[in-house]
C-alpha cells in the first residue's frame, strides 16, 4: 500500500548540489549512474552498494534488544496500521491469515490453507491451536469480526479498499471461513498477508472501545506482546510464552523513539540502541565506517516519484509533464538526495515488485538520461513557457525537500516558473488524505512502498475515481486494463497485462517518477538475524534477532 515519506530533518543540513550532479546514465528502468541493480548485485563505483537477501543466522537467545525508531506510532489499532512506526512495532505483536516472508513471497499464516473453489470464492482454513494473548483461542467468529471491522466505514479503516469487491465474510465451519466477492479480485487474496487480513480477539477489541489499539491488551496472537508503554519515549514487547510458531529469541524488545535523526544515529554508534530500519542517508557513511556493526540494504519495493495532484494548471498538458520527466537530474537526485544508494527509473512500479522473468523491457519505458532540448521543445509545444508550478516540499524528510528542489531545477532549466510551497512536517502527511491540504498545489514529492509484491498493487491507485489518485486523472482504457488485470489471478498472465498498464501510465504521467530506492538497516555487533526486506512491516522479524557472538 503506501507511502507516506519518514522523517528526517537530516535534508535541512544537506547541501544541495543537484545542478551540477552527475548525469551520466541512460536506458530503462534499472539502469543508471546513481544507483544500483534491482535484482541485488552490487554496483561499482565510490557510491556502491549491495542488495543483501538476509543478516547472518543468530548463535543463540538474548534477554532482550533495544531498537531505534524514528517516530511514535499514534495508535497500534489493526485497521489504522499504515505507516512505518505502527507496522513495525505491530508485526510483531498481531498477525495475518497469510505471511509475507522477507523474500516477498507469501504463505499460511494464521490461515493453515486457503482454497479457491471458484473466482469469486477464498475459503480460509484456520490454524487449530492458536491462543491470543489474553488467553482466549482463536475461533472463525474473531476472524469474520475482524474483516468485517476493516470494512465497517464506521471504523475508518485505513485498508477498506481491500474489500471493495467483497460480498460477504462466513463462518462456515467451526475452523473455517468463507469470503465471497462481488467479483474475481486477485488483489484482496494478496492482502491478506498485510495489516488488511490480520486477526483479532473480537472480546478485546469491544472492550478497549474507542480506545483500542492506545494500550493495554491488543488481542493478538503474534511471538511478542504489548509491554509497557511510555508515552514519547518508548515502546516494550514481550516475549509471548503461548506462541504457537517458533518461540522468540529475545525475551524482551524496546523501541526508543528517536525523532532526531543525528540522536539517532548516535544512539545506534554508542550502543543505545542495537539497531534500526530506514537509516537516514546522511548517516550511511558514518555507521558503514563505524566498525561497531554492519549496515545492509534489501528489497524496499519502493520508489520515490513527484505525485501530480492539478490537472486543471500547468500540468494538466501531458507535454509538461513528459518535459519535467526529462529534464529531472535523476541520477543527480540518487547521487545527492540519497547518497548513491538508490537506482534511477522511469518508472512507478519497483521491478522487485514483477514475477521472476516479466520485467518489462527497458525499451517499453522512456530513456531516463536528462534532456533538456527535447524538454524544452516540449514546453514551447505546450505553450507553456513562463507557466506557474507549484510543488509542496517540506523538512520532513530529505526524499521530499531534496527531490522538490530537483524538480524546481529541471522546470527552470526548460522554461518554467517552479515554486516551492514549503509545508510543516506535521501537515504533510495531510497532503495524502485530506483535498483541502493540497489545494494551490500542482504537485508533491511521495515516497511509495508496495505492502504486496505485485506491480498492479500500484497500478490500480490510477484507476478513475481512487481514493489515491489525487489529480482525479482518467482513462477508460487504462481502467478496463486494471479491471482485466485485477481478474487474472495467474501472476504471469497478470504481470503481462500490467505491463500494457503500465505503457500507458508511462505515456500519461499521472506521476512522475525518479528513482528506486532499497531498505536500510543497521545492527551493531550484539545481535543479528533481522531481515533486509521490507517485509518487517508485516513479518515477526524481532522473533529473529537473537546473539551475534
Amino acid at each position: 500500500m503506501i507511502r507516506v515519506p519518514w522523517r528526517s530533518a537530516a535534508a535541512a543540513s544537506t547541501g544541495l548540489i543537484l545542478v551540477a550532479a552527475t548525469a551520466a546514465c541512460s536506458g530503462g528502468h534499472t539502469a543508471g549512474a546513481g544507483g544500483g541493480s534491482a535484482s541485488g548485485a552490487g554496483r561499482a563505483g565510490a557510491a556502491a552498494y549491495t542488495l543483501s537477501a538476509s543478516t547472518p543466522a543468530p548463535k543463540g537467545p538474548i534477554d532482550s534488544f533495544t531498537w531505534a525508531l524514528y517516530a511514535e506510532p499514534t495508535t497500534l489499532d489493526y485497521a489504522q496500521a499504515f505507516d512505518y512506526p505502527q507496522n513495525m512495532i505491530l508485526s510483531n505483536i498481531c498477525e495475518s491469515l497469510m505471511r509475507w516472508n522477507p523474500d516477498l513471497t507469501e504463505s499460511p499464516g494464521l490461515a493453515s490453507s486457503v482454497e479457491q473453489p471458484d473466482p469469486t470464492t477464498y475459503v480460509y482454513t484456520l490454524r487449530s491451536g492458536v491462543k491470543f494473548h489474553d488467553g482466549g483461542t482463536m475461533t472463525a467468529d474473531d476472524v469474520v469480526f475482524s474483516l468485517k471491522r476493516q470494512m465497517d466505514p464506521a471504523t475508518g479503516s485505513t485498508w477498506i479498499s481491500t474489500f471493495d469487491n467483497v460480498d460477504s465474510v462466513t463462518k462456515t465451519g467451526p475452523s473455517q471461513v468463507t469470503v465471497k466477492l462481488k467479483k474475481p479480485d486477485s488483489q484482496f487474496g494478496e492482502a491478506m498477508a498485510n495489516s488488511a487480513g490480520t486477526v483479532v480477539h473480537a472480546s478485546a477489541v469491544r472492550a478497549a472501545g474507542q480506545n483500542y489499539g492506545t494500550g493495554g491488551t491488543l488481542g493478538c496472537t503474534g511471538p511478542y506482546t504489548l509491554g509497557t508503554w511510555v508515552k514519547g519515549t518508548s515502546i516494550e514487547l514481550d516475549k509471548f510464552p503461548g506462541y504457537w510458531g517458533k518461540p522468540a529469541l529475545a525475551g524482551k524488545v524496546v523501541f526508543r523513539f528517536i525523532t532526531d535523526p543525528t540522536a539517532l544515529t548516535n544512539a545506534l554508534l554508542t550502543g543505545a540502541a542495537d539497531g534500526g530500519y530506514l537509516i537516514t542517508p546522511d548517516s550511511y557513511a558514518r555507521l558503514k565506517s563505524s566498525g561497531v556493526g554492519n549496515l545492509y540494504f534489501g528489497k524496499s519495493l519502493t520508489t520515490v516519484n513527484l505525485n501530480v495532484c492539478n490537472l486543471s494548471g500547468t500540468l494538466g498538458d501531458v507535454r509538461v509533464r513528459k518535459a519535467l520527466l526529462l529534464a529531472l537530474d535523476r541520477s543527480g537526485f540518487v547521487k545527492t538526495g540519497l547518497k548513491g544508494v538508490g537506482t534511477v527509473t522511469s518508472s512507478v512500479a519497483p521491478a522487485d515488485a514483477w514475477p521472476a522473468g516479466t520485467v518489462p523491457p527497458a525499451a517499453d519505458l522512456p530513456p531516463t538520461a536528462q534532456d533538456l532540448a527535447q524538454a524544452k521543445a516540449l514546453i514551447q509545444q505546450a505553450g507553456a513557457t513562463g507557466k506557474t508550478v507549484t510543488i509542496a516540499t517540506s523538512p520532513i524528510g530529505p526524499d521530499v525537500w531534496l527531490l522538490a528542489t530537483a524538480f524546481q531545477s529541471a522546470g527552470t532549466q526548460i522554461g518554467l516558473k517552479v515554486q516551492l510551497k514549503t509545508i510543516a512536517p506535521d501537515a504533510f502527511t495531510a497532503l495524502f488524505s485530506d483535498p483541502k491540504a493540497r489545494e494551490g498545489l500542482d504537485a508533491f514529492p511521495e515516497t511509495y512502498y508496495l505492502s504486496t509484491t505485485d506491480p498492479l498493487a500500484i497500478y490500480h491507485i490510477f484507476r478513475t475515481g481512487d481514493f489515491e489518485n489525487y489529480a482525479g486523472w482518467s482513462d477508460p482504457a487504462y481502467d478496463k486494463l486494471v479491471d482485466q488485470a485485477e481478474a487474472e489471478y495467474d501472476p504471469v498472465k497478470r504481470a503481462a497485462i500490467s505491463a500494457q498498464i503500465q505503457k500507458i501510465a508511462v505515456d500519461q504521467l499521472p506521476w512522475i517518477p525518479a528513482a528506486e530506492w532499497p531498505n536500510s538497516l543497521f545492527l551493531d555487533k550484539r545481535v543479528t538475524g533481522a531481515p533486509t526486506s521490507i517485509a518487517y512491516l508485516y513479518y515477526p522479524w524481532a522473533a529473529d534477532v537473537g546473539s551475534a557472538g
